[in-house]
């Protein structure tokens, strides 16, 4: 092996800057105020010193770069030095069903990784968890935050109070193609192919499915039937295939492109 042409081709590549979020864009003199959560995994976990290179997410899924001018005793300061909007990217609205434990925060963080835009956790017939309180809300809420710095998502997935079926049917929006993953429907992929969607709605049981009145419901409603192959899945594991599938075939322009967002 050769190190030396191997140390050179790292050169030549740079890792990206640590990404953080922020709560607002810049002021009108460049500067970036760092706090709370987001100023100790900067300066307790990361250990980034001053002059080191930041990547800053605001709100509105712009990037700014900068570089960390100061500690100060509660915040950071970061001059940003310049700053760019991230591609738009395609609505994935994800619509599950509410699982008990640490199933839903694997659901939730990897949804946010796989590119979901939202999350509306369902409450069904059949769902074990009704209410999952604001405490686990707000956990959702930092884990889809976590996850976009992580997978450099252009904005973090927004976490929604629950919904019942009634309030997601009311809840789709023009333009969507809403589906809800069922066993023997049309294999997703050549729905998505065949509609050309500009943004769709995953609709995803409990364990036990959704009954067959939320199915009802739900087809009456336009939504359309379809499927992520032969086997029986898990929740959690039949809506990150649907997200992925989603995900993979809008991001390839098979349904949506940077256009349509206009």
């Amino acid at each position: 092996m050769d190190h030396a042409r191997d140390g050179a081709s790292a050169t030549l590549m740079p890792s990206s800057p640590p990404r953080f979020a922020i709560a607002r864009a810049p002021d009108a003199s460049g500067l970036v105020h760092i706090e709370g959560a987001e100023l100790r995994h900067m300066r307790t976990v990361l250990r980034l010193g001053v002059d080191a290179r930041v990547s800053l997410l605001d709100p509105a899924g712009t990037e700014h770069h900068g570089v960390i001018e100061r500690y100060e005793r509660d915040r950071a300061v970061i001059r940003v030095q310049s700053s760019s909007p991230l591609p738009a990217r395609p609505q994935i609205i994800l619509a599950a069903a509410i699982i008990k434990g640490p199933r839903m925060d694997f659901l939730v963080e990897k949804a946010a990784e796989l590119g979901a835009s939202e999350l509306w956790p369902l409450v069904c017939a059949r769902g074990l968890v009704r209410s999952p309180g604001a405490e686990r809300l707000a956990r959702w809420a930092r884990l889809a935050l976590s996850a976009a710095k992580q997978s450099h998502s252009a904005v973090a997935m927004e976490v929604h109070a629950p919904v019942a079926i009634d309030d997601l049917i009311r809840g789709v929006r023009p333009a969507t193609l809403a589906i809800i993953c069922a066993q023997g429907g049309k294999p997703l992929g050549e729905v998505i192919r065949r509609v050309h969607p500009r943004a769709i709605l995953i609709a995803v049981g409990p364990e036990g499915d959704f009954d067959d009145a939320e199915r009802a419901k739900l087809a009456n409603a336009g939504f359309v039937a379809t499927g992520l192959g032969p086997n029986r899945l898990r929740s959690e594991t039949a809506a990150l295939g649907a997200v992925s599938i989603a995900q993979g075939m809008l991001h390839d322009g098979q349904g949506w492109s940077s256009e349509d967002a206009e």
